[in-house]
């Protein structure tokens, strides 16, 4: 049966689907009695009335009650013909992922699957819908429907999921070479699906493919995979998880997670990594959160520039601000050893900063200290807790690579450009008018700050993105802000980042631009920004879509719950014609983050522009609903609307399109007229955006408008942009 919203099953009021599977269908639902959600897993009516079904149902719920574990979905209840599980928020596994993510997940299923198999449980069912990654990014095994006790007989009273003569259960792609062929298992038929989903997080694609069942079948029995672009060591564990012959792989799940370790040990994972979280204001006013919090950044970009110190960046860091989870549950998320905490007390001319340095693998502390210090030994403090991190962590440094302070500002100016990082950082019209006022304030104060002339002209390039101020204003003081950082600081990454950008978006002079990256990347640690507007400006527009996609992979890897990235990285997946793949990261996107209103509007395009209009709809009306004031989600909407019949509606919307006065936002009427299947009006607002410098042009061509390239209109807008005629 198909349960609506609101029925309730015992104590329990479901909230909406999940999904459903040959075993049942899972749904939200709410337990009044604990405040908390759970998933529901409902036997179908018609699977209740067969006892073979129904037997294995309840084999289920004990082989999952058997288990406890912290990657294992946890069983909390059982009702007639139901199961009531752990509700995990999160997303179904998928790759590709850099090769430190993978084996950091990859030992987490490992040791979920080991677990198991210490009970003499195997699963059976292993592939990437029965992993959910998390909102904390680690792994939770799922769905033991299959699962079968290790040594029973085959018929016996145990064997309540047995392979009848003739019938198959699992999943073909990932299912051993014996399990096809309906034979006997143990717990090397989970090593070879293990190999399989490893396989896939590695390269993003299955081990084994076919356009039938019967042919990715026969791919398992005879076929071998290409070979990964991973360490040989990898792959070599890989090749021996996917050996034909069980007697050829790892004999226990025991013995391929120590080989796994021995592989993370060897890799990039030997560096000594460190995350530093949010510091927590305790001074009474939350005015001074802007200090507590900058002053974390500022020991994470002191910190970033140690080398052999894996240091994550702010976005991910900060991703549990206010979270007060438990700090080795952070460090395994962001897959590091060891995690900074502290907080800051700021009164008057006085502060209390109290830091405490702790080791994830078991909450003991490595270093702790407080300074109660003179505001303006602020800088001093910063630099202070950097090198008792170095060497608490034993991070070796010769002097020369001993990394020096770009530049100490004036604390006046200081404070300013804290308040500007924090109000920018909030990206609405009024924050960041105050961002504006406080950057001001700061070059003001200190006119030989390089870094805030840098960030001052990133704040243009983001008016000019997000609508707040015409291109033609922005980008012009943009570049002039980057000229200056320049002058004081020639060799500033931050600044080379916002000319190139300019170079871009301004004048779409490629090779000018590709310059000014390649000196944002010639010295040292490179700032992840300049990665990201490598691949968005420079890469994406000149058809470089896969090396792209790298860069943002690089910014992952040290950025991990960087959810932008996550859903710009898409645009490259589509633009790359990997259209499967970026759709599926922005619907991860969205299951870590529900109300985040790029990947509903990117998504949603992408569907209608595939024909999915019922779906894109409900996008639109969820972009539109979260960020009203972004025009080409107004097109989008304005569009779907249409299609819909809802013309008054639309008309409302279309009405916001029109511009007001000389300057207006191009880019939403010509997603308007692209979603309306009229391309020569979608090429005529193309063109506006191309003369008015509008940011979002590359993206639009790139992303979405790409059937303009085979329109009669692309060579004259491609001559505009000074890119190839030719699709």
């Amino acid at each position: 049966m198909t349960l609506s919203i609101g029925t309730r099953l015992g104590p329990y009021e479901i909230v909406g689907p999940l999904g459903s599977g040959g075993m049942g269908e899972v749904y939200r639902a709410r337990d009044p009695r604990l405040g908390r959600d759970v998933a529901i897993k409902v036997l179908p009516e018609a699977f209740a009335a067969d006892p073979d079904r129904l037997r294995r149902f309840e084999h289920e719920a004990r082989t999952i009650a058997a288990l406890n574990h912290p990657h294992i979905c946890q069983l909390h209840d059982i009702g007639p013909g139901y199961l009531v599980l752990e509700y995990v928020e999160g997303a179904p596994l998928q790759g590709p992922m850099a090769v430190e993510h993978a084996l950091r997940l990859a030992l987490q299923i490992a040791s979920a699957l080991e677990a198991a198999h210490r009970r003499s449980i195997l699963h059976r069912d292993l592939k990437p819908a029965n992993i959910m990654v998390t909102r904390e990014g680690t792994a939770k095994l799922l769905d033991f429907g299959l699962a079968k006790l290790i040594g029973s007989p085959e018929g016996g009273p145990e064997d309540l999921t047995r392979t009848v003569e003739g019938t198959v259960l699992g999943t073909a792609a990932y299912m051993s070479p014996e399990q096809a062929e309906a034979k006997p298992l143990d717990a090397r038929s989970d090593v070879f699906s293990f190999g399989a989903v490893l396989y896939e997080m590695l390269s993003g694609t299955r081990a084994f493919a076919g356009h039938t069942a019967a042919q990715v079948l026969s791919a398992v029995l005879r076929d071998d995979p290409p070979r990964l672009d991973v360490p040989p060591a990898l792959e070599r564990i890989v090749r021996r998880c996917l050996a034909k012959q069980p007697l050829h792989r790892f004999q226990t799940m025991q013995e391929l997670k120590a080989a796994l370790e021995d592989v993370s040990a060897e890799s990039g994972d030997r560096r000594p990594s460190i995350a530093v979280l949010p510091f927590e204001n305790m001074s009474g006013d939350r005015e001074n959160e802007y200090f507590s919090d900058g002053l974390a950044e500022e020991i994470i970009n002191a910190l970033t520039r140690i080398p052999g110190l894996k240091v994550i960046a702010r976005t991910s860091a900060f991703a549990f601000k206010g979270r007060h989870e438990d700090v080795r549950r952070i460090a395994e998320a962001l897959g590091v050893k060891n995690v900074l905490e502290g907080s800051v007390r700021k009164a008057g001319s006085r502060i209390r900063v109290t830091v405490q340095l702790i080791t994830a693998a078991d909450g003991s502390h490595l270093w702790s200290e407080r300074y109660d210090r003179e505001l303006a030994d602020v800088f001093a403090v910063q630099d202070e807790i950097a090198t008792a991190i170095t060497g608490a962590l034993q991070v070796t440094l010769s002097a020369a690579s001993m990394p020096a302070r770009r530049y100490t500002p004036n604390l006046p100016a200081y404070e300013h450009y804290l308040k500007a990082l924090y109000d920018s950082q909030r990206r609405t019209p009024e924050s960041m008018a105050r961002a504006q006022k406080h950057f001001e304030r700061a070059i003001e104060l200190d006119p030989q700050f390089a870094v805030a002339h840098a960030e001052f002209g990133h704040l243009f390039h983001q008016l000019a993105t997000y609508g707040f101020m015409p291109p033609r204003e922005a980008l012009p003081l943009m570049r002039k802000e980057a000229r200056r950082a320049l002058a004081i600081d020639a060799s500033l990454p931050e600044g080379h980042a916002m000319l190139g950008t300019a170079a871009a978006m301004f004048d779409y002079d490629w090779p000018e631009a590709e310059r000014h990256f390649r000196l944002a990347m010639a010295h040292g640690v490179v700032p992840p920004l300049v990665h990201l507007y490598y691949a968005l400006y420079c890469l994406l527009p000149t058809g470089r879509a896969q090396e792209a996609v790298h860069h943002y992979t690089l910014v992952l890897n040290e950025d991990p719950l960087n959810l932008a990235a996550r859903a710009e990285r898409a645009v490259c997946l589509r633009a790359a014609l990997r259209y499967t793949e970026g759709n599926d990261e922005l619907r991860q996107v969205l299951d870590l983050d529900e109300t985040f209103w790029f990947p509903y509007f990117m998504l949603g395009v992408n569907l209608a522009l595939d024909g999915q209009f019922e779906e894109a709809f409900s996008m639109a009306e969820e972009a539109y609903r979260v960020a009203p004031w972004f025009k080409p989600i107004v097109g989008f909407q304005a569009a779907m609307l249409k299609r819909a019949g809802e013309m008054d509606r639309a008309e409302k919307l279309i009405e916001q399109l029109r511009p007001k006065g000389e300057y207006g936002d191009p880019i939403g009427p010509a997603i308007f007229h692209l979603l309306c299947g009229e391309m020569d009006a979608t090429a005529d607002w193309t063109e506006k955006a191309i003369e008015q410098r509008q940011p979002a042009v590359l993206f639009f061509v790139n992303a979405h408008a790409t059937a303009l390239r085979s329109s009669a209109r692309w060579p004259a807008l491609a001559r505009m942009m000074n890119l190839p005629e030719t699709s």
